[in-house]
C-alpha cells in the first residue's frame, strides 16, 4: 500500500510554494510537475495543476485550485529542530519569505500554512519527570513567539 499523501491547495502558485518548502529541509525535492491537459477551473490547458514533492522524506502534492483556501491551525507542519541555530534558520527562512510570527513556536508561511518549529530540547524539558521543572518550562514557552532554548532552560531551572 502506498503512503498517505497530503494534498495542499494553492491559488495558482503551488509550484512556487513547493520549491520554497523543499529548500527548507534535507531529503526534500520536487518529484514531478503535472501540467493540465485540458482547461479546468484552475486554469487553461498547459498550466501547472499539481506538483508532487518530498519534504524531509514524506510525500506531498501541491494542487493549484481555482481559488485560494484559508488554512488554520487544525493542520500544520511540525518541524523538530536539533538546536537553536536550526530553529533560527527555519524561522528566518519562513519569516523572510512573507511569513507571519504567531506564538509558542508557531509561524504562518506566506500561503497561510502553519508551521510549528519545535526544538528537541523543548520537548525534553516539558516532558521532564520533575513536574515542577516541566511546568516552569511550559509556562516560559507559553510567553514566547519563537522558541528560545536558553530561556527555557533558565526558566526550568
Amino acid at each position: 500500500m502506498k503512503p498517505i499523501t497530503p494534498c495542499l491547495w494553492f491559488a495558482g502558485d503551488a509550484e512556487e510554494a513547493a520549491n520554497f518548502y523543499v529548500s527548507l529541509l534535507p531529503d526534500s525535492r520536487i518529484e514531478s510537475v503535472f501540467h493540465s491537459p485540458a482547461n479546468t477551473p484552475s486554469g487553461p490547458a498547459g498550466c501547472v495543476l499539481t506538483v508532487e514533492f518530498t519534504l524531509n522524506g514524506s510525500p506531498f502534492v501541491a494542487l493549484n485550485g481555482d481559488e485560494g483556501v484559508e488554512y488554520n491551525h487544525a493542520v500544520s507542519f511540525q518541524i523538530h529542530t536539533r538546536d537553536q541555530a536550526e530553529t533560527d534558520r527555519m524561522w528566518a527562512a519562513i519569516l523572510s519569505n512573507g511569513g507571519e510570527e504567531v506564538q509558542c513556536g508557531w509561524i504562518k508561511d506566506r500561503w497561510g500554512l502553519n508551521w510549528q518549529i519545535v526544538p528537541e530540547r523543548l520537548m525534553e524539558l516539558i516532558k521532564d519527570p520533575d513536574s515542577a521543572r516541566a511546568r516552569r518550562a511550559m509556562e516560559a514557552m507559553m510567553t514566547m513567539v519563537k522558541i528560545d532554548i536558553a530561556a527555557l532552560e533558565k526558566a526550568a531551572g
